[in-house]
């Protein structure tokens, strides 16, 4: 091997280590400056101290006063606190299990998995992920304020470096999960230079979740938090009937109609009671809301002529409501305004205003349903669309639409288009919800930054049998309406057709 093959070796890089100010102190500067560097010495030590015991209060003031007392007595009476203390923990997680869990178990899992899970690997995850800055030979990584453990999933706020935004978390998310063993990563805006991580370790709405006993629910519905499921933190999830209009957006066996059929379910005693009035158009031949027609005041199975004649007749009612509540003094539906709340149910809702291959009923119907959804919400008529295609092409007046839900989607552009732009980025992965989990959907406000996932309840063709005899079974005479212009047909509030 001749000399020129060699390699020149590399050079040897040391860094030099950052040395505190003050040794570079001659003798006598050092003597003056003495009492600054050791009140500076303790002003660091005392914070180190207290960070230490907001970061870990249960596991450090525990071990310090097992230690105080082995020191002050005895060490068996160290072993008997101990064993006191495990016997009552566990009389405590039988006894009250949802207290234990929400003030015990997930303080120390807290603090445990801050401590092994991230604390160990934080640096050199951010290193490797390149979320770190360098200025010269120093590096600056973003600090963990706060994790908190639910179980399923661990929030853990960052705060950023200067000159960082959460776009970057955002395209690192998968490597994070990885990183820390969880299954998915959202990252959440919370305020100016702080962030949540949320790693997700599991789903916990994985299984179905059963509609309460029609006997169970109240009499006195407020249409402003109807009940439809469950959200994956726990809560009531809420949908909003009141002064708002909704769209359901999901792919074919995405369980778009258990929404509905929950929202339905929950309304059965208003219903039930003529406070409530439901009106529905399903182009399927009534596969669907056919299922229950005792629901229903009018109910119409094809998209043609009957279903453009019942839009036209909502909005022409709509707008009789308008010009009475304006003569009254009244600027909106109220319960005690003495007309039953209107709900039209419109399943498949392109199959309508975009499939209809006679193009005067199709504008005749694209007409009535934005007349309804630009003007509706004030006199007390509701509208809950379904559909599968969430393109604009497909629905142009979806804006018209306050609160939004998607379900299951077969592509990632589509949660955009559902939900509005950016929420796929806020965390909304409806794109990556499973085809086993019919009723799973991310749900946007207008108005507000946040989505939120939940799930629906698990309406069966048993649930909508009861509910169907509920709702036929003596029905007292429904609250009368204010009376339709001349030129609306007498029939809007007819019986089911």
């Amino acid at each position: 091997m001749s000399r020129k093959d060699w390699t020149a070796p590399a050079p040897l890089e040391i860094e030099r280590p950052r040395l505190p100010w003050w040794v570079m102190l001659p003798g006598k500067a050092l003597l003056v400056f003495a009492p600054v560097i050791l009140g500076y010495l303790l002003v660091r030590a005392v914070d180190f101290a207290a960070r230490r015991v907001y970061r870990y209060p249960v596991v450090l003031l525990g071990t310090l006063a097992l230690v105080w007392l082995g020191l002050a007595s005895s060490w068996w009476w160290v072993l008997l606190a101990a064993a006191l203390l495990a016997g009552l923990a566990a009389l405590w997680r039988w006894r009250w299990p949802d207290s234990f869990d929400r003030i015990a178990r997930r303080q120390l899992a807290s603090e445990w998995r801050r401590a092994w899970v991230y604390g160990r690997v934080w640096r050199r995850t951010m290193r490797f992920s390149n979320l770190v800055r360098r200025a010269g030979r120093s590096c600056y990584y973003p600090r963990v304020r706060l994790v908190r453990s639910d179980g399923w999933r661990d929030r853990v706020s960052v705060r950023l470096l200067h000159g960082q935004d959460p776009d970057e978390f955002r395209s690192s998310a998968d490597a994070l999960a990885h990183s820390f063993g969880a299954v998915s990563c959202r990252v959440r805006q919370d305020k100016p230079r702080r962030l949540w991580l949320d790693l997700i370790h599991a789903d916990p709405l994985r299984a179905p979740i059963a509609p309460p006993a029609l006997a169970e629910l109240s009499d006195l519905i407020d249409l402003r938090k109807v009940p439809v499921g469950i959200t994956e933190t726990g809560r009531r999830w809420l949908l909003r009937l009141l002064g708002n209009h909704l769209l359901v957006v999901g792919s074919t066996g995405a369980g778009k109609s258990s929404v509905m059929w929950s929202l339905l379910w929950h309304l059965a005693p208003a219903i039930a009671a003529g406070h409530v009035q439901v009106f529905g158009i399903d182009p399927k031949g009534g596969m669907e809301l056919g299922r229950a027609p005792g629901l229903f005041r009018r109910l119409v199975f094809d998209n043609g002529g009957d279903a453009v004649e019942l839009l036209e007749d909502l909005a022409a009612l709509m707008r009789s409501r308008a010009e009475t509540f304006r003569r009254a003094g009244s600027a909106a539906w109220t319960p005690t305004s003495g007309s039953p709340f209107v709900v039209l149910v419109v399943d498949e809702l392109a199959d309508v205003v975009a499939y209809q291959t006679d193009r005067g009923l199709k504008a005749r119907a694209v007409n009535a349903l934005q007349v309804i959804t630009s003007q509706g919400r004030a006199p007390g008529v509701g509208v809950v669309g379904q559909v599968q295609d969430p393109r604009k092409a497909v629905i142009e007046f979806r804006h018209l639409f306050p609160t939004k839900v998607a379900l299951r989607l077969d592509e990632p552009d589509q949660v955009d288009l559902a939900l509005g732009d950016g929420a796929r980025e806020r965390g909304a992965a409806a794109h990556e919800i499973s085809e086993d989990t019919p009723g799973v959907a991310w749900t946007v406000v207008d108005g507000r930054r946040a989505v939120e996932r939940a799930r629906a309840f698990h309406i069966t063709d048993a649930h909508l049998a009861d509910l169907n005899r509920y709702l036929t079974a003596g029905r007292p005479t429904p609250l009368p309406l204010p009376p339709a212009p001349a030129s609306a047909p007498a029939t809007v509030l007819g019986d089911a057709a």
